[in-house]
């Protein structure tokens, strides 16, 4: 039997059985220690993780499948001790969700368990932790007070907007100054992506617009008015990179926009920025579906039903002919929500192609995405204020100093479900308000906890292998 028909073989065998199969001979051995093996299998059972795809060392995907699937399986046990927790000193001022953001930075050698989260303040500085000691890895200059931050994972760079519009960019390992430009906004959301390698940043302003700039120096490539005169505090892009999402959650009576990610960072002079508006008004929350090219779950205002929230599903496509080019919106489905009037803050994410998660209040719920309540979630005794949703588990963090990890079951009797199996403390309330972020990666959580003396710190917890 020739290697080729061994890999043949070897795929259609689980985790132990392959790992049983690389001791039978050499050829069995070989074939089963073959990369893109372990590739493979790493992106068909988390399609979208943050694993990093520079690296086809056999033993980097080998060793990652086997940390984190047995991780994983720990996970699902909820034994207390399974995880170690560090709280992160030093910001002087508020890392509130208007003024703060978490993203995980990784390096390129993603079997280790090293960390790195990166988190800003209105103290006007950036900081970088090592997620498993607690350790200050380094700390920007101090600036105007910082209100958003994103992380490019991949190459390892941090993008921070201060209370003036200033734009900076930053090695996520060193803390080195890379590049900067002004919008002159005072409110700034950004959206970093990729486009065939090509970094491009966007920025949604108080002023409504949408500005987008290229490359590591920042060139300014396209301003697009979204929302005149209220702010862009909704800005996705879509898992093909094809479409941008922005509007306001400021205003009822505003649609949103999706608009083609070509026109935007290659605009032509001849030509308006292809964009369309979306058949919705008064967008609350929003989310393009992981596991499709352009699906985007909105949350928004209807007069139509009793308590004036839907969610509706769309998909986003390009319709092309001889004489011109133009976006088509086709709704998918559409169902009210069960929301409260106090509901006024709804986070909304996805797990795949049929399952959204939306958490308001203290309530976390389940939905399919023709609408049926998949499950109802009533953990947390005071407001949800993040969630984080992977193919894994959901992890939420609530005002009442807690977190909550569940993970996904899937059995005959109950179909889609989960089952709770950590529940994180924070502190105590009379140092602290609450949890107002959270941010995670397989086998840490990050989140910023709201402290009554002004200086906020950051809990990370790290799971144990």
């Amino acid at each position: 039997m020739t290697v080729c028909l061994d890999l043949i073989l070897i795929w259609t065998l689980i985790q132990e059985d392959l790992i049983r199969a690389s001791s039978v001979c050499k050829d069995w051995n070989d074939a089963a220690e073959t990369p893109w093996l372990w590739r493979r299998m790493c992106l068909q059972r988390w399609s979208f993780c943050n694993v990093l795809l520079g690296g086809e060392k056999t033993q980097t995907w080998k060793t990652y499948f086997l940390r984190r699937s047995h991780l994983e399986k720990k996970m699902t046990e909820g034994r207390t001790g399974g995880y170690t927790c560090k709280t992160l000193r030093g910001h002087t001022g508020s890392l509130s969700v208007s003024v703060c953001g978490l993203l995980y930075s990784v390096g390129h050698d993603f079997c280790k368990s090293s960390v790195t989260v990166c988190s800003a303040s209105s103290d006007g500085t950036v900081r970088a932790w090592n997620v498993q000691n607690g350790e200050l890895l380094w700390c920007s200059p101090v600036q105007n007070p910082l209100i958003a931050i994103v992380v490019d994972e991949q190459r390892g760079v941090v993008i921070t907007a201060d209370s003036t519009g200033l734009i900076k960019t930053w090695q996520a390992q060193t803390g080195q100054e890379l590049a900067s430009y002004s919008t002159g906004a005072s409110h700034c959301t950004l959206l970093q992506y990729s486009v065939n390698n090509e970094w491009f940043l966007s920025v949604g302003t108080r002023q409504g617009s949408v500005c987008t700039l290229a490359g590591s120096g920042l060139t300014k490539k396209s301003n697009v008015m979204v929302c005149d005169t209220f702010k862009v505090n909704t800005l996705l892009v879509s898992p093909d990179k094809k479409w941008i999402t922005a509007g306001t959650k400021d205003n009822d009576d505003f649609s949103p926009k999706v608009m083609y990610t070509e026109s935007l960072n290659s605009p032509s002079e001849d030509e308006e920025t292809l964009s369309q508006s979306l058949p919705v008004t008064g967008c609350r929350a929003a989310v393009f579906i992981p596991t499709q090219p352009a699906r985007l779950a909105i949350v928004h205002h209807s007069e139509l039903t009793q308590n004036n929230k839907v969610l509706t599903v769309l998909d986003v496509s390009l319709k092309k002919s001889k004489y011109k080019t133009e976006i088509q919106v086709q709704q998918v489905a559409s169902f009210p929500l069960t929301l409260s009037s106090r509901d006024s803050h709804v986070h909304l994410a996805a797990k795949d192609s049929n399952c959204i998660v939306l958490a308001t209040n203290h309530c976390l719920q389940v939905y399919s995405l023709k609408g049926a309540l998949l499950g109802s979630y009533t953990d947390h005794t005071m407001p949800i204020s993040g969630i984080c949703v992977d193919s894994f588990r959901v992890v939420t963090a609530s005002q009442d100093l807690s977190l909550r990890v569940l993970t996904w079951t899937n059995d005959r009797d109950r179909g889609v479900a989960l089952e709770g199996r950590y529940h994180l403390l924070g502190g105590s309330h009379t140092m602290s308000s609450g949890f107002t972020h959270v941010a995670c990666d397989y086998s840490s959580i990050v989140a910023s906890v709201e402290s009554k003396d002004g200086k906020d710190v950051l809990k990370a917890y790290s799971f144990t292998s």
